[in-house]
């Protein structure tokens, strides 16, 4: 791993730590947005966290319960996970905004929700066209419910070699991120000849088992005994 590489994890492990440390200690009367990004060379990975205060957790439950019989349907879940991404603006160097699409959620029932420590999970991505070798930039906005919340914001460590992150910048509120990021050439001569390599064997070992059956009913006899001083 290059030094680099490895500043750059560490910068990104100390500011998880802190990033979790505030949202364990989110106030009663806030409505906590934590997001989390991972950016990768075709796309754009999101998780939030959405944890209410007891003292808001009322409010959300209204604005998730269209029916108001205190149960969160699978479909008024869903219909809130449309809202929320709906209100988030995801945008990668100068192209137009990415379409979130929902992958998974998870809600607590309307009673642990008003215990004020329990979080809505929404995960979602967005492709992105394969970005160039070179330096680029992802922007992240979070609108939802805004002006009843406070909001966090923060890149992931990419699973993807190819990419690495270099600077984040927040706004005051942290209801934006820019996250700068570079991407590195892979050469694509190693990755070609790994697979030239791999078709030939596929085709060596083909080709052996053709042989052998072929041979197994031209002379059956020689064949058994082969098997035999192979075991």
């Amino acid at each position: 791993m290059r030094a680099s590489d490895r500043a750059a994890l560490l910068l990104l492990a100390t500011m998880a730590v802190a990033f979790g440390a505030r949202v364990s200690a989110h106030r009663l009367d806030e409505f906590l947005q934590a997001a989390r990004i991972a950016v990768e060379r075709d796309r754009v990975q999101l998780e939030m966290n959405l944890t209410p205060g007891t003292d808001v957790a009322d409010g959300v439950i209204r604005d998730i319960d269209a029916g108001r019989d205190g149960v969160l349907s699978p479909g008024e879940q869903r219909a809130y996970v449309e809202r929320v991404l709906s209100a988030l603006t995801l945008r990668v160097d100068d192209s137009r905004p990415l379409r979130l699409q929902s992958v998974a959620a998870r809600f607590p029932d309307a009673a642990a929700l008003r215990g004020g420590d329990r979080a809505i999970t929404i995960r979602a991505e967005a492709g992105v066209s394969p970005l160039p070798v070179g330096p680029h930039r992802l922007f992240f906005r979070n609108r939802h419910a805004a002006g009843k919340s406070v909001y966090l914001a923060n890149a992931l460590a990419p699973e993807d070699d190819d990419v690495v992150v270099t600077g984040q910048l927040r706004d005051g509120y942290q209801s934006e991120l820019t996250i700068e990021f570079f991407v590195r050439d892979t050469p694509a001569s190693s990755r070609q000849w790994t697979l030239i390599g791999l078709a030939g064997v596929i085709v060596l070992a083909a080709s052996r088992g053709l042989r052998t059956a072929a041979y197994s009913r031209l002379f059956p006899a020689a064949h058994i005994s082969e098997r035999h001083r192979s075991l």
